[in-house]
């Protein structure tokens, strides 16, 4: 048989019965290819999960990588902004030290070394109280950072460390708005510890350097010094000083409504601090600040949540020390005194009271803020399906735990 006539045989129209005969019973190769085609399909699902699985390992490690290193993490190198810097020239820090305008020499601060923050919302009238609470923190080498609020700053100028503080002025803003636009991470990240006081504390007996040795020795991320007993305002009685101890983190009381027993895992029977002189882990406070929010500016709510930046157990991480004390003296400086106030009021509520008194529009905007808050935890614990909330887990094995006790204990 000729070529000719084999090709003619072979593509025939009419022979298509006898081909498709031949792949059904004889032609080993048209056979194999036909039996490949369901393996071939299992390899490339294989290699599609095995590149699925690998982009996000990677995309995990990035998180993983941004949480451990937040402060030194460059981001978005490859984007248009910072594309074309080399990348050794880029500084993703920065700080709060004070670099003389004049000075020929170029010195960079020694990131090897302790740095600590003291951070104050301050009006003119509290001068004095203020000189007496810096002086203290001087003499341990704190920076030293005032928000002034009331508008007058120059008045500040007669007191020999005035030149050494750095001064952010804002009429009528809270110590929170301050610390939100001024105190970011990348800001303070050289400070170890960040003290974020009010102004009508008393320090006399309070020293900086014991308090930051004990803090450390306890692990405490979060914590505050205890209040004097004889302080005007005492909220919750887990701030009080306890005389016969040197660090406490929970209390014990059933009086009214409030139960703190060894059970409760929460505010405010542990796992607590106040608004008036909290003082933050470097860690503490890069979650602590993302937990503010912008638009709160009172920053109630705040205490109740700031153990979930505790870097761990909240009952053990977030603490009272009893054997440096402070004294609340309890002045409301921001936004007057009680006395009958218009002049700053929204003109809303001129028209409704014309002698509205400034304090309790503060509260009741505060209250308000209050409820936006939990309202906003709320919704983002609802959304937010892959988070679990640490304090709710821990409650649920400690019921159980205590549950299986008593029970044991029932049965012997």
């Amino acid at each position: 048989m000729s070529m000719n006539t084999f090709k003619s045989w072979r593509w025939s129209p009419k022979n298509k019965s006898s081909l498709s005969d031949v792949g059904v019973q004889g032609t080993h190769g048209f056979r194999f290819r036909l039996n490949q085609l369901p393996f071939a399909a299992v390899i490339c699902s294989a290699m599609l999960c095995i590149m699925y699985r690998t982009t996000k390992f990677q995309y995990r490690h990035t998180q993983i990588e941004a949480e451990l290193l937040p402060f030194d993490t460059v981001k978005d190198l490859t984007s248009l902004e910072l594309g074309s810097l080399p990348r050794g020239i880029i500084h993703s820090r920065t700080d709060l030290e004070l670099n003389s305008l004049w000075s020929q020499s170029i010195t960079e601060v020694n990131i090897s070394s302790d740095h600590n923050l003291l951070a104050i919302a301050v009006g003119i009238k509290q001068k004095n109280n203020v000189d007496i609470i810096v002086k203290k923190f001087l003499t341990e080498n704190f920076t030293i950072m005032l928000f002034h609020y009331d508008g007058n700053m120059d008045g500040w100028s007669v007191l020999d460390w005035s030149n050494k503080a750095i001064h952010v002025m804002a009429q009528n803003q809270t110590k929170w708005w301050f610390a939100k636009r001024f105190l970011h991470p990348d800001i303070v990240s050289i400070y170890d510890y960040i003290f974020l006081w009010d102004e009508d504390l008393g320090v006399a007996n309070f020293d900086p350097g014991r308090y930051l040795d004990i803090i450390k020795s306890e692990g405490l991320e979060i914590s505050q010094p205890a209040l004097d007993p004889n302080s005007t305002d005492i909220h919750h009685r887990i701030t009080m000083r306890k005389s016969k101890k040197k660090v406490h983190r929970r209390v014990f009381d059933v009086r009214g409504s409030l139960r703190c027993s060894i059970s409760s895992r929460g505010p405010p029977c542990t796992g607590w601090v106040e608004g008036m002189a909290p003082v933050f882990s470097r860690v503490a406070w890069h979650c602590v600040w993302h937990l503010i929010q912008n638009d709160l500016v009172h920053g109630w709510g705040l205490d109740k949540k700031l153990g979930y930046c505790a870097q761990g157990d909240r009952t053990q991480k977030v603490g009272i020390v009893d054997s440096e004390y402070i004294l609340h003296q309890g002045i409301q400086t921001l936004g007057g005194s009680s006395q009958k106030k218009t002049s700053s009021l929204p003109e809303s509520a001129k028209s409704r009271r014309p002698s509205f008194d400034m304090r309790s529009w503060i509260r009741r905007k505060s209250t308000l803020e209050l409820q936006i808050f939990d309202d906003r935890w709320k919704k983002a614990a609802e959304e937010d399906r892959s988070w679990v909330d640490p304090y709710e887990k821990q409650r649920s094995w400690f019921i159980f735990q205590r549950y299986t006790k008593l029970k044991k204990a029932k049965e012997n």
